[in-house]
């Protein structure tokens, strides 16, 4: 299969590195945590002291980083990523961060004849765990197709949206649509549990109506309904609530850029920020139900 360097083993890169090994790749990580590498290395990786050792003997690089800034950091500059790369490596960048920088670095790489894709995932920590991620990717089509046999490794969806940076853009809709449904969602039910009706009764009775979403679904907001999701576990993430935030300030920011009308992204920006605020941050983002359960 093929020689790849893991570098970022948060509680997504983790499991997708270890999922990358089960697939039968040769993969080298990096982390500047170590008990983080040491966890993929039980797995089956190796491990290395830099970023760049991971690098040397790669021809895929996929990358896990929590903004555009550690991105551009890793990847640009004389003794980036793209400048010290091998001929012919492939570069995916999995983190989510804004299209501007991930244009930045897709056009870097082009100009040394390198493909790279940026491809944020959608799925949360247990889809991650279970190799089921969507995988949202912009960059070429012959860059798509090379990076696809590498993603199917870790995911069971997965999508060309575009050029350098729509993988990205795809991201934010989508998110942003979650954080809306899942506002909706925790609403409703609460609005039912407040007239006396069981939440669970409910949930299922909207599941076989026209009220039926993801949110109420995969990952009921409401203590008890669904034993398996965060909200059944104390709000244990899961997909964070500061996460939820970044990806909806990063749907801000670009609704500024292309002068677009995003009303109930705004509100909903809002209602996690404030949220978040209230000690909140770390917390799964399904969490949100408890800003109407305390009114």
């Amino acid at each position: 299969m093929a020689n790849i360097a893991f570098i970022g083993l948060g509680n997504m890169g983790g499991p997708m590195a270890a999922n990358l090994v089960k697939a039968g790749n040769s993969v080298c990580v990096f982390d500047l945590v170590e008990a983080a590498m040491d966890a993929v290395v039980q797995q089956g990786a190796s491990k290395a002291a830099t970023a760049l050792e991971a690098l040397a003997t790669a021809d895929t690089v996929v990358t896990m980083l929590p903004a555009g800034k550690h991105v551009a950091g890793l990847y640009l500059g004389e003794e980036g990523l793209i400048a010290k790369a091998n001929a012919g490596t492939l570069f995916l960048d999995c983190s989510t961060i804004d299209a501007e920088t991930a244009r930045k670095v897709g056009a870097a790489a082009a100009e040394k004849g390198l493909e790279m894709l940026d491809s944020p995932v959608s799925g949360g920590v247990k889809a991650a765990q279970a190799g089921t991620l969507a995988f949202m990717c912009g960059g070429t089509e012959a860059g798509f197709e090379r990076g696809k046999k590498v993603l199917e490794g870790m995911g069971k969806n997965i999508f060309h949206a575009g050029d350098h940076g729509a993988g990205q853009i795809a991201k934010i809709c989508n998110n942003m649509l979650l954080a809306v449904h899942m506002i909706g969602t925790a609403e409703a039910l609460q609005l039912g549990a407040n007239n006396g009706l069981d939440p669970k009764v409910l949930s299922e009775i909207m599941l076989k109506s026209s009220g039926k979403n993801w949110s109420l679904e995969n990952y009921n907001p409401y203590p008890g309904v669904m034993e398996t999701a965060p909200a059944s576990n104390d709000y244990q993430p899961g997909f964070m609530v500061q996460l939820m935030l970044k990806d909806l300030g990063l749907a801000m920011e670009n609704s500024l850029a292309t002068q677009s009308s995003v009303p109930m992204g705004a509100l909903a920006r809002s209602l996690y920020a404030s949220f978040s605020g209230k000690g909140n941050a770390s917390r799964d983002f399904s969490a949100i139900l408890e800003l109407f359960k305390n009114q």
